[in-house]
């Protein structure tokens, strides 16, 4: 087999070198700036999609009931999937003394882990959205959903938290660690 002429040989250097290569991931803006811990742009990206793509008959019109909650679960959840290749990401599972709503564990240790714990507004419980994700931050360590995280190894201060408050379309994320 030999090649033809200059232009053959950059073409097929190139191929080789591309299935070789690192890609970074295109991940979407929210995923990035978890990742980076960007809280500011978390809160602008989920707020800008909100006000976009969501409904009311999504969000739901009575916040006592848990059906808008699951919502905003599954939505954010859907974004995560993203994450898949570089986390193991479960939803709904039994850690310390209760059940987080999303956990992302590492597969590569020099990433952190995250716990993201999702509350609806309840404005005979809280005064503001910011009471709202505090709430939902005080759940996860209360709860110490951090524990099977901790039992895999993982030191606390690689364990970042967010609590994630929902009004209708309004979103405040709050985050710690």
């Amino acid at each position: 087999l030999t090649l033809t002429n200059l232009e053959v040989r950059q073409m097929f250097q190139s191929m080789v070198k591309g299935w070789f290569q690192e890609t970074r991931s295109n991940y979407n803006q929210l995923i990035e700036a978890l990742l980076m811990g960007d809280e500011e742009s978390m809160n602008d990206y989920m707020n800008a999609v909100a006000a976009e793509i969501f409904s009311s008959f999504d969000t739901g019109k009575r916040p006592s009931r848990s059906e808008p909650e699951r919502f905003y679960h599954g939505f954010v959840l859907g974004l995560m999937v993203e994450l898949a290749g570089r986390y193991t990401i479960t939803s709904n599972r039994e850690s310390g003394f209760g059940r987080y709503d999303v956990m992302l564990e590492p597969k590569e240790p020099g990433d952190d882990a995250v716990i993201l714990e999702f509350k609806v507004f309840k404005p005979g419980k809280e005064a503001d959205l910011e009471e709202t994700a505090a709430a939902a931050l005080a759940q996860i360590e209360e709860k110490n959903y951090a524990a099977a995280l901790q039992a895999k190894g993982i030191p606390a201060e690689r364990i970042r938290m967010y609590g994630f408050a929902f009004e209708g379309k309004q979103v405040l994320i709050r985050g710690r660690g």
